[in-house]
This record gives structure tokens, C-alpha cells and sequence, in this order.
């Protein structure tokens, strides 16, 4: 199951603040600020959908969400590895290293954290 992209706008904000009640909600977006009743239509969804959970304390709902942060992107990553390029790891690295315009920088970086994985694997 995938959140749209307004869901996953307010799933980042639910991740950053770990629980919060609609106001704290509200508060993290930026100007100009959803109506509540569009974020409580999200957040709606998004209970249906299994990716937020709530906790009541009288009228009023704290959030918080039932999926890390790292577990669905990585899932992401994974289906679009998958979809578009033929589930290779290696056709995805050469897009994303080429595609990217990456600084010299950022690819010594990407560099040392590859040759990392590769000295934890051969552990």
C-alpha cells in the first residue's frame, strides 16, 4: 500500500515529530497552512491504510505512525529497482551516479559507503 503525496507530506511530519496531536500537525507545515479538515481527511486515509495509529485522550487524538521511515522507503527503493530496471542494483547505482550530475564529493562519499557494506559483508 502507497501514500499519495500529500500523505507522505504529512507522514514526514507525523516520523519527525513521533507523536502529535492535529494542532502540532498543522503547525509543522509551512505557510499556508491546510484547512483540518484536509489534514483529518489524510489522516483518515492514512489509519484506514495501516500507516498511522492514534491514542485518545478525551476529545482529542494523539497520532503517531505505525511505519518507519527507513522501512518504506525502503520498500520504494526496492519496487522502483524492480520496475525500472530489471531488478538490478548496479543499472540503478549507473543511472543514479550518472543521471544526478553527483559532485566528485558526493560520489567519494557514495564510494566509501559502498566499499563499507562491501568489508561488513565479507566480515
Amino acid at each position: 500500500m502507497q501514500l499519495s503525496n500529500s500523505e507522505e507530506q504529512l507522514m514526514e511530519h507525523l516520523w519527525k515529530l513521533e507523536k502529535a496531536f492535529m494542532k502540532d500537525l498543522l503547525e509543522a507545515y509551512p505557510e499556508p497552512k491546510p484547512a483540518t479538515t484536509t489534514v483529518a481527511t489524510l489522516l483518515k486515509r492514512m489509519i484506514d491504510k495501516k500507516f498511522v495509529a492514534y491514542n485518545e485522550f478525551g476529545n482529542s487524538r494523539e497520532y503517531y505512525p505505525l511505519v518507519k521511515k527507513t522501512d518504506y522507503f525502503s520498500k520504494h527503493v526496492k519496487g522502483l529497482i524492480s520496475n525500472f530496471f530489471n531488478n538490478s542494483a548496479s543499472q540503478f547505482a549507473s543511472f543514479f551516479t550518472t543521471e544526478t550530475n553527483l559532485s566528485t564529493s558526493e560520489l567519494e562519499e557514495l564510494k566509501k559507503i559502498i566499499d563499507s557494506q562491501i568489508q561488513k559483508k565479507k566480515k
